[in-house]
């Protein structure tokens, strides 16, 4: 069985004393089924399981009124033998995006508190979405069904590299080595800085979706991993088909197989040309949206400036994108890219795929990707939020000289950049102002970076205001 870090806020969760339904949301396939019945199995004295995509039967539990008893009462028509005991019962709903009408039902749920809900959901974002175009509703997806402020919605990734590290036997001392290390800026070690490199290397080919980790744990064999890969790969081309307008569904295949030759560029700013010649916003806009809400991409943003809030600076119309799980960018590429990998082999494209690395890892950190491009050529690979202060990083695929930070940081009164990150294959070290990095050392920034600054403001005087 996969550890994942979601077991622990699930517990978090459940010791609440008066909690909302949960509603697990993420990319198919990454897990949230697993884990919803793993958790109620170990936690309850009773679980009630629907899964709305395979039994549309149980549909009709939620239909006309939504009051708990009357739920319950449809329920165990429909599930003999189900128990629903008060405080001791969990109800997981899952693909929760096929009945709205459920998602509805929440709010009466969290009023009444005698049973748990753990609900879980693929397409949430997408679900519904020609539907509405069909009718001319321009309004935000499902914002009818929604019970805003009576359910807790988490956000759920394929493994990030520290739990597929955790899946191929590195103990929690190694990692404790590591966070050592990167915090006080030592060298790691010699003989855990090579295995982590090459365990490195593994994840790129393998990524964190946990059917494909448990083929290359099972098999140790490429060629089967990169089979499921592409049965994976199709699953997500089928929902483009079930779930998407008619009229949109090949523009939505158009953007999505575009994406290796969109990182390809050496500037890789989105460009709807190169998706279809003539391509034009106004026919893709749509298509990409519906991607990064299957949670499939992730847009990031070139910045007016250096400087935080990065959201606040965020261009909305210059972008990059990213796949946010780096074996879904690999199942897109040709057999014979991972042993390339292996070997060094990759030539150019080996820097586009190593930043989609960097994605990745801030991706399952939670953080937004924003980026920094001039027209003069200057481009910082990542902005981010690091210790307080807006940071640049860059990703290099082995090793090099990082020409735009040392610009942007010589030049600290345009730039207002104190510091910069440099990940590639390297160990440990610094220069001056530039500290670099192992690339595996990428998966340690977390979002809670942001965190710590809102813990050290001084709010003395602020009952005053």
């Amino acid at each position: 069985m996969l550890r994942r870090k979601i077991e622990n806020l699930l517990l978090e969760w459940k010791n609440t004393p008066v909690r909302k339904p949960l509603v697990i949301k993420g990319i198919r396939q990454c897990g949230k089924t697993f884990i919803a019945k793993d958790f109620a199995y170990k936690n309850y004295r009773s679980v009630v399981y629907m899964n709305f995509t395979l039994e549309s039967d149980k549909v009709s539990a939620f239909t006309g009124n939504k009051d708990v008893d009357t739920v319950i009462i449809n329920l165990s028509a429909l599930i003999p033998g189900a128990e629903f005991i008060p405080g001791e019962t969990c109800l997981i709903l899952d693909e929760i995006q096929d009945c709205p009408d459920a998602r509805t039902a929440l709010k009466s749920f969290k009023e009444d508190g005698r049973f748990d809900v753990i609900a879980t959901g693929s397409l949430l974002g997408v679900k519904g979405y020609g539907e509405r175009k069909k009718k001319g509703d321009n309004s935000t997806l499902g914002k009818n069904s929604v019970p805003v402020g009576y359910e807790t919605v988490v956000d759920m990734y394929p493994l990030d590299f520290e739990e597929f590290l955790w899946a191929n036997g590195i103990s929690g001392r190694i990692m404790d080595v590591v966070r050592g290390c990167f915090e006080k800026e030592t060298p790691v070690p010699d003989g855990i800085h090579r295995a982590l490199g090459e365990l490195l290397l593994r994840y790129v080919i393998v990524g964190g979706l946990p059917a494909v980790v448990n083929t290359f744990l099972e098999s140790k064999n490429i060629g089967q991993v990169y089979r499921m890969q592409r049965e994976l790969l199709g699953e997500y081309e089928d929902d483009m088909v079930k779930y998407a307008e008619d009229k949109d569904k090949p523009y939505i295949r158009e953007c999505f197989e575009s994406i290796p030759r969109q990182l390809a560029k050496e500037n890789k700013k989105f460009q709807y040309s190169l998706i279809k010649n003539g391509g034009r916003a106004s026919v893709y806009k749509g298509s990409l949206q519906w991607m990064e809400d299957a949670g499939i991409i992730k847009r990031c943003y070139n910045t007016a400036a250096t400087e935080l809030p990065l959201d606040g600076n965020a261009i909305e119309d210059c972008f990059k994108i990213y796949v946010t799980d780096i074996g879904i960018l690999m199942s897109m590429l040709d057999f014979g890219t991972q042993a390339d990998i292996l070997k060094g082999n990759l030539l150019g494209y080996k820097g586009a795929i190593f930043e989609n690395l960097m994605a990745d890892f801030l991706c399952k950190n939670g953080r937004n990707l924003y980026y920094y491009h001039k027209d003069s050529g200057l481009e910082i690979d990542f902005l981010i939020r690091h210790n307080g202060e807006c940071t640049p990083l860059e990703v290099k695929a082995n090793s090099g000289k990082a020409k735009s930070m040392n610009t942007v940081l010589r030049n600290r009164d345009v730039y207002h950049l104190s510091e910069g990150l440099k990940f590639g294959n390297y160990n440990v070290g610094r220069s001056g102002n530039i500290l670099t990095l192992p690339l595996y050392m990428g998966f340690l920034l977390a979002e809670n970076d942001s965190d710590d600054d809102i813990a050290d403001v001084d709010i003395a005087g602020l009952d005053a205001l």
